[in-house]
């Protein structure tokens, strides 16, 4: 092989990318020591750009299309090398390429939950999944940003990037949007619509278009779930009225069900429990119906009505003694069945019968 043959060899004549990767996103293509012949070919395939980068510096870009490489197709690569023979001999050059296809069905997810200001509970964690897709938009910028030099650039390696950007802009956007959780979880459309626009400019600050971005669930943690179940139930509480306490021991009930099977005694403990609520909302119930007997006996007396039309009152059922009564919450605080607090609340209600 003659030296002149050898140096020939040397020069590239078509630069083209193929993409028999699956997954990368950017690819240099191999020069070592090669030099880009004058009048060589660039193929450049629909779903593609090519960069010429010189010492660095971003020269050229080319969408897709097939050129020659003269001074023409390259007009400022020649000024910045200032070549005095014009491309008469070979020159060097980086070439990267890119792909500007859509990366579908690409998943998001958060493997810590993030918090976010709520109205209606203050501050909530929320926990969310979803798919989005997104394209290579502006290759310079996606080069001076992420890629930068290397041989290639996986779509894994910008994803552990993004991954990061998505879960900040979620936390920024959904706070600032001030919708309350329940109605994210209810509708995960317009939770979607609240995150897309903010991540959409997110993306763009590295070269990125966000094709698609869609939630799929919204949860809260298992702690935060149990704390939003004891604010219910404590609004369900409220005060001692009968209505709110025949309430409550239908939340007592309700919450022991599926607990049952945890307790020693299995529903046989729930019966008592069961029992329990019911006997304290007996007593309430007795503790009430006085008032509001007294209140129906001097409507009655003070009712005018002829001898001929008007009818016997009949006598309010025989009441058990509120000292009795007294008794029997005692014994429920005793056998553990009621809370003191309980007791406490309806221990003041009926001396306050009994004392007037």
């Amino acid at each position: 092989m003659s030296f002149g043959s050898f140096i020939k060899k040397q020069f590239i004549d078509i630069l083209q990318w193929n993409e028999d990767v699956d997954g990368v996103l950017a690819w240099r293509y191999p020069m070592q020591d090669f030099e880009i012949q004058n009048g060589g070919t660039l193929t450049v395939r629909e779903s593609q750009i090519a960069v010429f980068v010189n010492e660095g510096h971003i020269a050229d870009v080319f969408g897709p299309g097939n050129y020659t490489l003269t001074t023409q197709t390259l007009p400022l690569l020649t000024y910045l090398k200032n070549w005095d023979k014009l491309f008469e001999s070979p020159f060097k050059s980086d070439v990267y390429f890119f792909s500007t296809r859509i990366q579908t069905g690409r998943k998001w997810g958060t493997a810590q939950p993030i918090t976010i200001r709520d109205k209606d509970f203050d501050m909530v964690r929320i926990r969310a999944f979803g798919m989005y897709s997104y394209r290579i938009k502006d290759a310079k910028k996606f080069f001076t940003e992420i890629s930068g030099t290397r041989d290639q650039y996986t779509r894994d390696e910008v994803e552990d990037q993004l991954r990061g950007i998505t879960l900040a802009t979620m936390a920024n956007s959904l706070g600032a949007s001030q919708v309350p959780f329940l109605d994210m979880a209810a509708n995960q459309t317009l939770m979607a619509h609240q995150v897309k626009e903010d991540l959409a400019t997110a993306f763009e600050k590295y070269g990125l278009g966000l094709d698609e971005f869609n939630v799929t669930s919204v949860s809260l943690p298992e702690e935060l779930q149990a704390a939003l179940d004891e604010r219910i139930s404590a609004g369900m509480k409220g005060g001692l009225s009968h209505d709110k306490m025949s309430g409550f021991t239908q939340y007592q009930v309700a919450s022991a069900i599926p607990l049952a099977a945890q307790n020693e005694g299995g529903l046989a403990g729930l019966g008592a429990g069961l029992a329990s609520g019911v006997a304290f909302g007996q007593v309430m119930s007795q503790g009430i119906a006085p008032a509001t007997a007294a209140t129906a006996a001097t409507a009655a007396t003070t009712t005018t009505a002829s001898p001929a039309t008007s009818a016997p009152v009949n006598a309010a059922p025989t009441e058990e003694p509120i000292e009795a009564r007294l008794e029997k919450l005692k014994n429920l605080l005793d056998k553990g069945l009621i809370s003191s607090t309980d007791y406490d609340s309806a221990k003041a209600e009926l001396l306050k019968k009994l004392i007037g």
